[in-house]
């Protein structure tokens, strides 16, 4: 295997954090002091964002002409450090693994560095693939998978993807990566391994792949 993927928010530490709900507050006041969107109109057009588009970001640019990167910059300015700590656990398991790792996320290379460094673990990716990789299409767009892979120089099928969403382990397995899906809840047909954390989600890659493969 060429490379180990690993979504951010809500994959490499727990949902317990609750650090998406500061982003998801941000996100709608942003729609309401920025763009000037009605509040009672705020929640359906998310709805209906993430449902033609797959992120709200796009709907945003689409039919608001808005700015792509002052809106990542406003609704990732979150006190990421207050909710998230060191895990020297999934430090360890990511370090182990024979391959390069790499973050791969629909929010900003910007906010992934400052998880990255709130839970201890600056130095153990290759890189991170943001929003930007395919002009600010989100997973489970299969386009920014592509351009990842392009990137890489590789295929799918020497790809292990670990994400805690099932639309994007989907878009992965059709692909042709391996799928991983880290937290509760149910799996599905397309998901290879089902784990309860990126530490197991870690080890788990760890046994199935070796330095020859």
């Amino acid at each position: 295997m060429d490379a180990v993927l690993f979504d951010l928010d809500n994959t490499l530490y727990s949902p317990e954090r609750d650090l998406f709900s500061l982003i998801d507050v941000r996100i709608n006041r942003y729609m309401k002091e920025v763009v000037c969107i009605a509040p009672g109109e705020v929640d359906g057009l998310r709805r209906r964002y993430w449902q033609d588009y797959g992120a709200t970001l796009q709907g945003l640019v689409r039919h608001w002409q808005v700015d792509p990167e002052d809106y990542l910059d406003y609704v990732h300015d979150v006190d990421v450090a207050g909710r998230l700590s060191p895990d020297p656990g999934l430090r360890n398991a990511i370090e182990q693994l024979p391959m390069d790792c790499y973050v791969f996320t629909n929010g900003s290379c910007g906010h992934a560095e400052r998880v990255v460094d709130a839970l201890g673990l600056q130095g153990v990716f290759a890189g991170i693939f943001d929003i930007r990789i395919a002009n600010y299409q989100p997973k489970p767009n299969p386009d920014p998978y592509r351009g990842v892979l392009q990137r890489l120089g590789t295929d799918a099928g020497r790809c292990v993807m670990i994400e805690d969403s099932l639309d994007n382990l989907q878009t992965a397995k059709q692909l042709g990566m391996i799928t991983v899906l880290v937290g509760s809840g149910p799996a599905a047909g397309h998901v290879d391994h089902h784990v309860a954390d990126a530490r197991s989600a870690a080890e788990a890659v760890g046994t199935l792949v070796s330095p020859s493969c």
